[in-house]
């Protein structure tokens, strides 16, 4: 795959994921009475106007990684139904959804990484390899092959299927067989006296794997999200006890996203990996996990993130006493300012220090 699809496909999910994001503020921002006078995909300068939807210009802007929303009186509490002008708790909804909608997608992704995955079908026997010169082999029985029936005998199991072969030895059996959807049919005779771990046939047998259960692929989905959570949040206590190499530990930036995703499609395209359905793995788990760490950066509390917006709700929701508006305009402006001087940091170090996937 060329650098430069994989630079546009790097550049279209970071979009997306972003513009999930502003969609939960946007949506949540509608559904509590707070206008949003622009909603923007990519960020300013403005390239152009897209239209307007019930108030809300739509935009097109120049800087294509995600979007952004531009509630009503955002940081003026002055402005007579805007944001900031909004109770505490409406100000909490708005900021809480778009992380919220990380954590929706996330979870979306690993359900259907699940799903794909599946989950071994006990009730069926597929051959996983065929031995040279095998009685099996001799007849055209390949790898991938799910044996259906042994002379009209529905198959139950493997143990089912090897006991019936073993009770067959020296006589000529005939297999149904299902191949890419299909059934056809075999004729062979298994051995009496086959070489040491080898069967009668001279085949290995395993379990096809089916489509794992959407429920079960929704509780997994959720533990999975559980966990990334948990990680993030213990890992300054690990990072400070020695147990997390640092190198693997420290934030990324676009460069460290595409380096990431890079080797996760490498992944895909290289490994040779039994799924139920025909899914890149390693893609979508990156995908997932991206989504995720946007949740829970997003719910950090620094100002300027949204976790830094709720945190200034809390005084207001508490004690219902509310932080003068100017302080937080000007802690939310130094604190910006100093996530684009981080961001920079920590570009510098995508370049000098590469993330690898560990494997």
């Amino acid at each position: 795959m060329s650098i430069f699809f994989l630079i546009l496909q790097v550049v279209l999910v970071i979009s997306l994921l972003i513009f999930f994001h502003e969609l939960g503020h946007f949506l949540s921002a509608r559904a509590v009475g707070v206008p949003i006078e622009e909603f923007g995909f990519g960020y300013p300068p403005r390239l152009a106007k897209i239209g307007t939807w019930k108030g809300t210009e739509i935009t097109l802007n120049w800087i294509p990684f995600g979007g952004f929303v531009k509630p009503k009186g955002e940081s003026d509490e002055a402005v007579e139904g805007g944001m900031a002008a909004a109770p505490a708790w409406k100000r909490f909804v708005i900021a809480l959804s778009g992380p919220l909608m990380n954590f929706l997608i996330g979870i979306i992704i690993l359900i259907v990484i699940y799903s794909g995955i599946g989950v071994p079908a006990s009730d069926q026997a597929m051959i996983s390899q065929v031995s040279p010169g095998s009685p099996a082999m001799q007849v055209g029985l390949q790898p991938e092959d799910i044996i259906v029936s042994v002379n009209g005998q529905k198959i139950e199991n493997i143990d089912h299927l090897i006991e019936i072969i073993k009770t067959k030895s020296g006589e000529e059996i005939t297999l149904v067989v299902e191949r890419d959807g299909q059934l056809e049919t075999f004729s062979l005779v298994p051995r009496v006296n086959p070489p040491e771990g080898e069967g009668g046939m001279g085949v290995g047998l395993t379990n096809p794997l089916k489509p794992t259960p959407f429920f079960q692929s929704v509780g997994y989905a959720f533990q999975t999200t559980g966990y990334v959570i948990r990680e993030t949040v213990l890992l300054p206590v690990r990072l400070i006890r020695g147990t997390v190499d640092i190198s693997l530990a420290r934030p990324v930036g676009y460069k460290g996203i595409y380096d990431i995703y890079s080797q996760a499609v490498e992944m895909d395209q290289e490994t040779d990996v039994t799924t139920a359905e025909p899914i890149p793995v390693f893609t979508l788990s990156i995908i997932a996990n991206i989504s995720l760490a946007l949740g829970i950066t997003n719910l950090l509390p620094i100002p300027a993130l949204d976790g830094g917006r709720i945190l200034f709700t809390l005084p207001e929701l508490i004690f219902k006493k509310r932080i003068p508006q100017k302080w937080e305009n000007a802690v939310n402006t130094v604190s910006f300012l100093l996530l684009i001087l981080l961001m920079i940091v920590i570009t510098i170090l995508d370049f000098t220090n590469p993330i690898v996937i560990p494997q």
